[in-house]
């Protein structure tokens, strides 16, 4: 508790209990060592027995001085170093030397820790004694460890490291969430508040206005993207950049050759929308990667894999594809879609281009242009064009069936090409959102064979799953409950836990609208073999106690889920020809 004072030539109570040990007169030695260590004020000696007569102990009062006095020399140490005397760091220094062998008290820690704080460069000999003892590292401000840690990559990445496993296990959660809706999945949440996350908010504060910490953290990402293949951690590649960018830290923002196109892309990201002039902006950064410096499309690359940023460029691409079919143009005709097509095929190429080390942007294959385009354009007319004979009259309608093949070059290259294969799973959550059931029903058994099972990733079963509660109905005949689950999902839940996971999640949510004997059957199928994790035996569990509450009260019929737009009521006027009540 007293350790550092008789260093400093300050008396402490090993002193005083040898002063009284040796004496001869006790009361004496105890005037004596207060006269000696008291706080030498002449005028407060007279002062001092006025309190003992109100029976204020004297360790209370040299206290609540010791308090009063710590406080202001604590103010004192961050007006210094906030002032503009070119000596300030010095004065300092020069107390950071006086107090730092009482660095253990408790009580004098906190205007030691406050002095470290406000040095940009604390001397290295005291850093280490900081480091190398673990209470004093624990209770040291950020800005110390900083300077700790930017000299020791292993201690920032043992820091590091718990966080960044929480932010994968926080984006796992939302996948797997239990709720499945159109309006609040996994891409809802704007990039701002995505921002204000605990992990991306903590690793913001540790690295500061440290551009080598920073490069650390980018180094980390990297290396657990090549370890692991998760897109995760390209999002948080991003976030971190643009919450960087939120707090105007400059000194990054303006050495990281990515800020500006992230920037950009964040804007599109925001609005869901890739718009022709930001397109033109992220087109002229592609361009302008200079000879010698091509490393930056790794970067470039990362960023790109971001699922948000993918969400955004096949949003735009089928966007783009119908005004392409309204204006009766070829896709190769259109720039932007170029552009979207080869923003994509960088993002998908990441994991090969950082793990090769070999910085040159993928050859897009031509045809998907010429070929897979256009094929996947005749499926949107096949579509379009069997909903419009739907809403003729009867007399007016002809004998046109709804096709229940696909075109070959559609689902080879669903198989064979990435960039493909995500515009034909994107095209498939688009006529989900359409409530197409003829479209879905010809378009999902060709997602069984998608290139790398692309069809069976967590984010699009995510999205798929809520999709599907737009036609809950539907599940009400047999036939469309063997192409969702037979035709599609339990092809491979047996192999792959994420799609018997899934799959329950949405089973969990649409029961009450299945064909009771159908759901009889699939919890035979889905029931979980022993060696299964925990998540997906609870999940069966729950949807056991859901079926068992149900069959003894049975649920009302429920509605079939809408797309809130967000418009306001408006009354209508009752007139005689406008029925009060429902017929």
């Amino acid at each position: 508790m007293f350790a550092g004072l008789p260093e400093l030539g300050i008396s402490n109570g090993e002193d005083l209990k040898e002063t009284l040990t040796n004496c001869t007169e006790p009361l004496k030695a105890i005037d004596q060592f207060q006269s000696e260590n008291g706080i030498l004020l002449p005028t407060l000696q007279s002062a001092l027995p006025f309190l003992d007569l109100h029976g204020t102990p004297r360790l209370e009062f040299h206290q609540s001085v010791f308090d009063e006095l710590r406080d202001k020399l604590m103010e004192r140490v961050a007006t210094i170093a906030e002032g503009k005397e070119e000596d300030r760091y010095g004065k300092l220094e020069e107390l950071l030397e006086k107090s730092f062998p009482l660095v253990k008290m408790p009580s004098i820690q906190p205007v030691v820790m406050q002095v470290l704080k406000h040095l940009p460069k604390v001397p290295e000999k005291k850093l280490k004694m900081v480091m190398a003892d673990k209470e004093l590292y624990k209770v040291c401000a950020v800005e110390v460890k900083r300077q700790i840690w930017q000299d020791n990559q292993a201690l920032f990445g043992d820091e590091v490291s718990p966080l960044l496993k929480q932010y994968i296990v926080e984006k796992e959660a939302a996948l797997f969430s239990s709720d499945l809706s159109i309006l609040h999945n996994f891409f809802s949440p704007s990039p701002k508040m995505r921002r204000q996350g605990e992990v991306v908010l903590k690793l913001t504060q540790m690295i500061g206005k440290n551009v080598k910490l920073y490069d650390m953290v980018l180094q980390f990402l990297r290396t657990l993207f090549l370890r692991t293949r998760n897109v995760h951690y390209c999002t948080l590649r991003a976030e971190l950049l643009m919450s960087l960018h939120d707090l105007d830290i400059s000194e990054i923002c303006s050495v990281d050759p990515c800020h500006k196109f992230t920037w950009c892309l964040d804007a599109c990201i925001r609005e869901k929308f890739v718009d022709a002039k930001r397109a033109r902006e992220l087109q002229g950064f592609l361009d302008g990667v200079k000879k010698g410096q091509e490393q930056v499309l790794g970067d470039l690359s990362m960023i790109l894999c971001d699922p948000f940023a993918c969400n955004t460029l096949v949003l735009s691409t089928v966007r783009n594809l119908q005004e392409l079919l309204s204006q009766d143009a070829l896709p190769r005709d259109s720039p932007d879609l170029m552009l979207l097509l080869r923003m994509l095929s960088l993002g998908q190429g990441a994991w090969d281009m950082i793990d090769s080390q070999v910085f040159k942007e993928p050859r897009l294959d031509v045809e998907v242009v010429t070929r897979f385009l256009p094929a996947m354009m005749s499926v949107v007319v096949d579509d379009y064009t069997f909903m419009v004979e739907q809403k003729l009259p009867t007399e007016e309608k002809s004998s046109l069936t709804y096709p229940t093949t696909l075109p070959d070059a559609f689902t080879r290259y669903l198989q064979d090409n990435r960039v493909a294969c995500e515009m034909g799973l994107y095209y498939a959550l688009h006529i989900a959102k359409q409530r197409n059931k003829n479209a879905l029903q010809r378009l999902l058994p060709a997602l069984v064979e998608s290139h790398n099972d692309m069809a069976f990733g967590d984010i699009f079963l995510h999205l798929l799953t809520g999709h599907l509660t737009l036609l809950s109905d539907e599940f009400g005949t047999e036939e469309f409950c063997s192409v969702v689950f037979d035709g599609f999902l339990l092809t491979s839940f047996s192999s792959k836990e994420n799609v018997h996971r899934h799959a329950l999640r949405m089973l969990s949510h649409l029961h009450h609208k299945v064909l009771p004997s159908y759901v009889e059957t699939l919890m035979k199928t889905l029931e979980p073999p022993k060696q299964s994790s925990e998540p997906v035996k609870e999940l069966y569990s729950q949807l056991t106690e859901k079926l068992e509450a149900q069959k003894k009260s049975p649920p009302p019929p429920d509605e079939a889920p809408t797309l809130d737009l967000g418009l306001h009521p408006v009354t209508v006027p009752t007139t005689s020809s406008t029925p009060t009540t429902p017929l």
